[in-house]
């Protein structure tokens, strides 16, 4: 598949494994620091439906602060009930519009947010071996924005469920999706890895 192709398919992924969450789920942490569970499906939400045009208006009307034009999103689209944030996600599944950025990023934030949502409330997502492989090559160089880059230089990343590793040094396995949050900066999921190098991962986190 192409990448836009993945993205179509994980957000069709995403809101049918999330369907079923409970309110108290929805208000749980996400592991996006500071968010809650919809917080984060809000901002999921807002990237599918930006234009590079919007962005730039919304990013000007926010003094431009990223971190303020995204809390700004989060509240606005936010403000809609869950089965409506849900139907406004399947609304978007096949659209390519984004925000500025390369296409496979937003490849890397619809599979990571997903598990942002996903890992705290125990909730399983159907990714294909084909979306979190590409978006883990994505993401493993992506240094501006998520530090991916940083985090995994001098280490060896060798995925336990699927055919993928990168990089050489110490060691760090685990399952694909998990290695994804670690590389993204995601704390609370580096005690389900192993390996020699856990220990240099987490000093980066």
């Amino acid at each position: 598949m192409g990448t836009w192709e993945l993205i179509a398919d994980e957000r069709a992924r995403l809101v049918e494994a999330l369907a079923g969450l409970r309110d108290d789920q929805w208000a749980a942490p996400s592991l996006c620091a500071g968010w809650s569970t919809k917080d984060t499906f809000a901002h999921v939400v807002s990237t599918a439906e930006m234009t590079p045009p919007k962005f730039f208006l919304g990013l000007a009307g926010s003094g431009f602060s990223f971190s303020r034009l995204m809390a700004r999103n989060v509240a606005t689209v936010g403000a809609d009930p869950v089965p409506r944030l849900l139907e406004r996600l399947g609304d978007r599944v096949h659209a390519r519009n984004a925000p500025p950025g390369p296409t496979g990023s937003w490849l890397v934030e619809i599979v990571a947010h997903g598990e942002d949502i996903a890992h705290p409330t125990g909730t399983a997502i159907a990714h294909s071996e084909e979306a979190l492989v590409t978006a883990a090559d994505v993401a493993k160089g992506t240094q501006p924005l998520l530090g991916a880059k940083r985090r995994v230089t001098g280490l060896r990343l060798i995925a336990e469920d699927v055919d993928w590793t990168t990089g050489d040094g110490p060691e760090v396995r685990g399952p694909l999706r998990v290695l994804l949050l670690a590389m993204v900066g995601r704390p609370p999921v580096l005690d389900e890895l192993r390996g020699d190098g856990v220990a240099l991962l987490r000093a980066r986190s």
